[in-house]
């Protein structure tokens, strides 16, 4: 009885022991996945741990990882709230579960979140300054103004800390004092192109059109592919007559976003102000695809098909304006105009006799003519007026799209760009090849050893490795295998050093 005993209590120590293996061998899987990017992968992994082991922490932590990467913040928060309840002493699930909030703007919660982790860690900066953006951005100015002086006070060469400070001063409508604290950021980090944007929105706000042009020349200079910092130097250089300018940068904001309404607009009125008319009627074209209900574009079409002899065309444009804005007094001058161009009479006097009549009431006056005074104005895009149908068009608010500092940043799907870096180099007994052409690279130390040193295989310098096949992986042991023979009956440092190096490469 004993003996059996004793064989189903050892019998249950095993199994025990291997369920134990098994979960670490799955833990150790998930975060190979997860470290190579393969979050799908690796949250497979995780759920099975978490089906067998629900109360161990670093599965839910790890899948609330995997599950950020690939945005889903609401699966991400959820996970590391279940991970919080079960060890509440891991300041990086905090930092985990404010992150994935901040992402849905539930910025309070973040700020709960990131008391916590400052509570177990108050030495992590990085808590401090989002919190501090978590507060700006829920409007409690005097809270993140608080955070940001002790980030000063403690680490007084932080440049991100004097940034979201002039940006606090900007929302608090203080451009004095904005400006003030960029000014001592740009000093510690003057290769900032974002410091540089909003300094140059400052510049803007007050009219500086010269040192707007400045500031958003070093910041294009930083960051050449921010589309915003060349539709703003556009407006800039317009008020300082710079028109050639101010088209080569709706040129090139319109290159790198070709879909920009903006762009489009704003190029296709100072087209039509140069006189380029044809092109300018292909950017108002754009713009009505775009947004048919768009009758400030439809009208400045109208007006480019007049100059451009197509009056039929225009009267169209006139008229679908008009019969949006039957007292667009302006419109019915323009459309009267093309009338009596086609010698269509009658209809050219109904459009002037209500001119006429709106000139007689003078609570409504005659309305201004086209002026070059005109180009210089700007309205807001959600601004509708037909009276400012002539002005160039900006974006309702100016924002600087701040990073938040967590070690989780990223997006798994932004994975298509221009060029990527090859892997690093090393020493390898293959040389490269990626399918398409080889290319080998030189070093003198590397050639040099091969013709001196006598060896079994060749050194070669690669990047990347291929994969191996069995006939070639069996190669690769037996020469293990004979190096190690080489280095066991080998006394001399000099032929050893030489062996010791080709075995680690095999």
């Amino acid at each position: 009885m004993k003996r059996k005993i004793a064989l189903v209590f050892f019998a249950l120590v095993a199994l025990v022991g291997r369920a134990q293996f098994n979960v670490d061998r799955l833990m150790t899987s998930g975060q190979i996945a997860l470290h190579y990017e393969d979050y799908v992968l690796s949250m497979q992994y995780f759920n099975q741990i978490i089906s067998l082991r629900p109360y161990l922490y670093q599965p839910w932590q790890y899948r609330a990882i995997a599950k950020y990467y690939l945005d889903d913040y609401v699966g991400a928060e959820e996970d590391a709230a279940e991970a919080i309840k079960l060890n509440p002493y891991i300041e990086d699930i905090y930092d985990l579960r404010a992150i994935s909030r901040i992402r849905q703007n539930k910025f309070q919660e973040a700020i709960i979140d990131y008391n916590s982790a400052i509570k177990l860690n108050p030495r992590n900066r990085n808590y401090w300054y989002n919190r501090a953006a978590c507060r700006m951005n829920s409007k409690d100015y005097a809270g993140a103004h608080h955070d940001l002086d002790t980030i000063v006070r403690r680490w007084a060469d932080y440049a991100n800390a004097y940034t979201l400070k002039a940006e606090v001063f900007l929302h608090e409508k203080d451009t004095l004092k904005a400006a003030e604290w960029l000014d001592k950021g740009l000093k510690l980090d003057p290769y900032d192109a974002n410091v540089w944007t909003m300094r140059a929105y400052i510049s803007l706000s007050r009219n500086q059109w010269r040192e707007a042009d400045e500031f958003l020349s070093k910041a294009i200079h930083l960051k050449p592919k921010n589309v915003d910092s060349y539709l703003n130097r556009a407006i800039a250089r317009v008020n300082l007559n710079n028109l050639r300018g101010a088209m080569a940068d709706y040129d090139l904001a319109l290159e790198l976003d070709p879909n920009n309404f903006l762009g489009h607009y704003n190029r296709g009125l100072l087209r039509l102000q140069l006189g380029d008319d044809n092109r300018a009627i292909a950017d108002f074209d754009f713009i009505i695809k775009q947004e048919p209900a768009n009758f400030m574009a439809v009208f400045n079409r109208g007006i480019l098909h007049e100059k451009t002899g197509n009056i039929r065309a225009a009267i169209d444009d006139y008229s679908a304006v008009i019969k949006q804005f039957p007292n667009f007094w302006i419109g019915l001058s323009y459309r009267a105009r093309c009338y009596r161009r086609l010698g269509m009479t009658a209809k050219a006097e109904l459009d002037e006799f209500k001119i006429l009549k709106a000139q007689m009431d003078k609570r409504l006056g005659v309305q201004a003519r086209w002026s070059k005074a005109k180009l210089k104005e700007v309205r807001k895009r959600s601004e509708f007026n037909m009276d400012k149908y002539n002005q160039m068009v900006v974006n309702d608010e100016n924002e600087v799209a701040h990073e938040y500092q967590s070690r989780y940043r990223g997006r798994v799907q932004d994975n298509t760009v221009n060029t990527s870096l090859m892997p690093m180099f090393h020493l390898s007994l293959v040389p490269y090849a990626n399918g398409i052409r080889s290319y080998q690279a030189f070093d003198r130390d590397v050639e040099h050893f091969n013709s001196v040193e006598k060896q079994i295989d060749k050194l070669y310098v690669a990047c990347g490795n291929e994969q191996l096949d069995e006939a070639r992986s069996k190669h690769f042991f037996i020469l293990v295998e004979s190096l190690s023979v080489k280095i066991g009956g080998n006394n001399n440092n000099v032929a050893l050093r030489a062996l010791l190096l080709q075995r680690s490469v095999a």
